[in-house]
């Protein structure tokens, strides 16, 4: 048989490389009966993250990686490259409370974005809060914020090690100093002012029990309202569904100060419910609104007893209408913005300036247009490419907003918008050492297993030759009607500068195309994504992109999930992996800590027809002992509390023992990180660059110097 040169010089350098021995990892008799089919569960001790011998094989296992990842002879010139990359200023769009403008900024390498306040929005201000003071290795994040109306009071959440549970905080905004206020054990929650300023709703679960903070199990929301100057033993709980223990709770101030908008959803599932608190008549109750559970349903704003709500409730790709309390059914609505007639989804809308601004999802990127408050059309906003915009932020009364627009090789810059003529200019733009020019942007479409046509973005260097040489990168996500959009990366220009091709395709199961779009990859038709992402593959090695031995794939999450998926289902397909943060374990997800909300999404081992589809994809237990998989780089965190890292080490730990080929299968696992919300800017270059390490490596790349 005849080796293709490449793969022969490919197999040459994977040789070269010193055999690796990976730790021993013990091996339990643990076995489950799943609806009378018996499924063992050798590496159940690892999901104990407090167990001195998970302790030890975390250590063993990352000493084995970085080992391999420091003989990477370019792994320090790219890191330097990427930081050099990663050193430019960065800035969010500012929004206004009372004649105060905040705003985050970072100077380029800090650990976190520091929080401005200014009485002009051109001018830099003060700093506010700067969560590079909590800690001395930039761990502790800023994970939400709030201001009153007056501008006087700062509600803020702060996060330790990438963890999702979050404590909030009080600043006064005058003087730069806490209150005595502290609100703890709260996730998945904003907070939300009184129009008076003396106090917020929040959302909370009761205090962990022992060491369960980071994998026990989170149920039953409660919505809380906590007053100034109080211990948060005196908070009122407003709201809560014993009935409903798999609710998430949120509450929500309208801008007029009259309403509490109380919303409901059941884990990730896209349905909601909406809850009424009238703030106007004391001692009322919380009535029902829209509390069918049978559609989206988002306040965007109101006049009085009128709500402005955009749901998909008889659209898939959703509408805005307006809706009063006792008049819910839905002859009763007054339609403003309509469903799109082609495959359009109206993304959000806000209400500023007198006028709706409505953002669009267009094939997978943004177009906004103005509307009255008839919901008459007024006209369009002009975008700068082919990207995602978002912000628009504000109140009725204002006459400007702010939005930030980028794409793949266009960095997040904010535009300033005059309201009454709808003409926006330049208000921040970041400066970066790239020529955007060199790079090419655009959308393909290619036919999945099906025949259904699935969109894909394309970004490389100018002038790419179609020789099948290329170093490719596929990423993908898949899920919980998630869509990918036009973003800007720096470790995908690190990736670019390199030669190689980054290929991100829209698949089912995410938003893209709205609800029929979610709908077709979920539960019994989860293999629609994984479908889509092999057919990706396919078309860019039949288009000569590239081959299998120059191509790799990564997500992470439920990204993490798909790479893991197609990994034991082609893995004669992909030159190397990189499955970040997945969901690993399809059988017992739903044990951990907000894992029981993906059921929405994936269904569940806990009735037989969920099992039976589960067991049919997840990653654990359809890897096959003698095969040779690709070269495998597994990435979590120690403190991951939404994915726990548990799937990640059970996973490696099998793949490691099923390898029959001479590729690496490691795992990096990162310490006090999370899921990767609020990592530190040194953390998040180490990781980036060790991932392009690994990949320039494993893919035959000419190493950086």
């Amino acid at each position: 048989m005849r080796i293709p040169a490449m793969a022969l010089a490919l197999s040459v350098a994977l040789a070269a490389q010193p055999p690796l021995t990976y730790p021993p990892t013990n091996r339990s008799a643990v076995v489950d009966d799943y609806h009378g089919t018996k499924v063992a569960d050798p590496y159940r001790w690892l999901e104990d993250d407090n167990s001195p011998e998970t302790k030890a094989w975390v250590e063993a296992q990352n000493k084995v990686t970085y080992a391999y990842l420091e003989a990477i002879p370019g792994r320090k010139a790219l890191r330097d490259r990427m930081t050099k990359l990663w050193d430019f200023e960065t800035f969010s769009a500012p929004f206004k409370r009372g004649g105060r403008y905040f705003y985050s900024h970072n100077s380029g390498l800090q650990n976190q974005a520091v929080l401005f306040v200014t009485e002009d929005p051109a001018a830099r201000g003060r700093v506010l809060l700067d969560p590079n003071t909590l800690s001395t290795d930039g761990t502790m994040a800023l994970g939400g914020l709030s201001v009153t109306e007056d501008g006087r009071y700062l509600a803020y959440a702060v996060s330790a090690a990438g963890s999702d549970w979050q404590v909030w905080k009080v600043r006064d905004v005058v003087t730069g100093k806490d209150l005595a206020d502290e609100v703890r054990w709260s996730k998945a929650s904003g907070a939300s002012w009184l129009k008076d300023g003396s106090g917020f709703f929040y959302s909370r679960y009761e205090s962990p029990k022992g060491g369960d903070a980071l994998t026990g199990i989170n149920q039953n929301h409660l919505l809380c309202f906590h007053r100034l100057g109080t211990p948060q033993t005196e908070d009122t709980l407003v709201y809560s569904r014993p009935d409903q223990p798999e609710w998430y709770l949120a509450g929500a101030v309208t801008d007029d100060g009259r309403w509490l908008v109380i919303s409901a959803g059941k884990g990730t599932n896209p349905e909601s419910s909406l809850f009424l608190k009238d703030l106007s008549r004391p001692g009322a109750t919380v009535e029902p609104f829209l509390d069918r559970m049978d559609a989206t349903y988002t306040v965007v704003d109101n006049e009085g007893d009128r709500f402005f709500v955009l749901t998909n409730q008889g659209a898939p790709r959703n509408r805005l209408v307006a809706i009063r309390p006792g008049r819910t059914d839905a002859f009763a609505w007054t339609v403003l913005i309509p469903e799109a007639k082609g495959r359009e989804v109206l993304e959000s809308v806000s209400l500023v300036g007198g006028r709706f601004v409505a953002t669009w999802m267009r094939d997978a990127h943004s177009a906004v247009t103005f509307h009255d408050l008839e919901g008459r059309k007024q006209g369009d906003l002009a975008l700068p490419a082919l990207g995602t915009v978002s912000g628009f932020g504000g109140r009725r009364e204002d006459t400007e907003t702010f939005y930030t627009f980028g794409s793949f090789t266009y960095p997040g810059t904010i535009f300033r918008l005059d309201l009454k003529s709808r003409r926006s200019r330049l208000f921040r733009e970041p400066k970066l050492a790239f020529r955007p020019a060199d790079f090419q942007v655009k959308q393909v479409f290619y036919p999945s297993k099906d025949g259904t046509q699935i969109p894909m973005f394309l970004v490389h260097k100018k002038g790419l030759k179609l020789d099948g040489k290329n170093p490719t990168l596929l990423y993908g996500y898949g899920g919980f009607n998630v869509s990918l959009t036009p973003w800007f990366s720096v470790s995908r220009l690190a990736w670019l500068e390199q030669g190689g091709v980054y290929a991100m395709p829209n698949l089912r199961g995410g938003g893209e195309y709205g609800l029929a779009w979610y709908e077709a990859g979920r539960k019994d038709k989860k293999q629609n994504v994984f479908d889509d992402f092999i057919a990706a593959a396919e078309w860019l090695i039949s288009q000569k992109y590239t081959s299998t031995p120059r191509l790799a794939i990564n997500g992470g999450s439920n990204g993490g999930l798909l790479v893991g998926a197609v990994l034991t289902q082609r893995p004669d397909l992909f030159g190397a992996a990189v499955p970040e943060v997945g969901v690993m374990d399809m059988l017992r997800f739903h044990k951990f800590t907000l894992g029981w909300g993906w059921k929405s999404d994936y269904g569940s081992s806990e009735t037989k027809e969920g099992f039976e589809t589960l067991m049919k994809y997840s990653p654990l237990h359809t890897l096959k002992p003698g095969v040779k998989y690709p070269p495998t780089l597994v990435t979590t965190g120690d403190h991951d509390d939404r994915v726990v890292p548990a799937h990640s080490h059970k996973f490696t730990a099998t793949l490691q023992a099923a390898q029959a080929g001479p590729a690496p299968v490691l795992t990096r696992i990162e310490t006090s990180a999370g899921h990767g919300a609020g990592k530190p800017t040194a953390k998040a270059i180490a990781e980036r660059a060790d991932v392009l390490a690994f990949l320039i490596q494993n893919l035959g790349m000419k190493q950086p110097h």
